[in-house]
């Protein structure tokens, strides 16, 4: 019998979620594949960059809104949860020697740029951005789970991956409904603004794969 990992479900939509299970029988000790390290390489870099991206988007908005009382707590708490999500993937590249990103440094201005011009633009406007850019991580996070949770006899490095991938796209997806609860769908030219902000996420990740 499997125990599940409880899912976060106080979200206005439905969704169909991976979820982790853990493994009833001992996990073992043995080391990864080559298989393993091949898959976890690359998804390990592109989690990395988003977080980065992320972290910096934030801090773009809390430099033009963050005077607004009502609003800063808001946003400083998913920047801090942000900050955690980046500080464990700095961990996990440390752990499975993986190279990361090439291009940190366009990850960073860009992150902080979109963050910055959004909420330049008004708080709906910043709200839309986290709507766009926490679709895309949450629906990654969630593909990456599917198939973590799909490998057989999975050692404990990959059971710990797999708790940390659920936890943070729980995360994301909570910050993209909270995003949604403050207007977010109200922003000038939402539709078209949220299209741009994730077709560039969905380019960030293809890129960060293999740069």
């Amino acid at each position: 019998m499997l125990r599940h990992v409880r899912i976060v479900l106080h979200r206005p939509m439905q969704r169909h979620l991976a979820t982790y299970h853990s493994p009833s029988s001992p996990v073992s000790d043995r080391a990864l594949t080559n298989r393993e390290r091949a898959f976890l390489q690359p998804m390990i870099r592109v989690d990395q960059a988003g977080e980065v991206g992320a972290y910096y988007i934030y801090k773009g908005q809390i430099a033009v809104l963050g005077q607004d009382k009502k609003l800063r707590p808001i946003l400083q708490e998913m920047w801090d949860q942000e900050k955690v999500h980046l500080a464990r993937f700095d961990q996990l590249v440390g752990q499975h020697r993986v190279r990361p990103s090439l291009l940190r440094p366009v990850w960073e201005v860009a992150g902080y740029a979109v963050g910055y011009l959004t909420a330049s633009i008004g708080k709906e406007a910043a709200m839309a951005c986290t709507e766009a850019v926490e679709t895309v991580i949450g629906n990654h996070y969630d593909d990456q789970l599917r198939e973590l949770v799909a490998m057989e006899n999975p050692n404990k490095e990959l059971v710990e991956l797999s708790k940390t991938v659920a936890q943070f796209r729980d995360e994301e997806l909570e910050h993209h409904d909270i995003a949604v609860a403050h207007d977010a769908q109200q922003a000038p030219l939402h539709g078209v603004l949220k299209a741009v902000i994730m077709q560039g996420c969905k380019t960030a990740i293809w890129v960060a794969s293999r740069v």
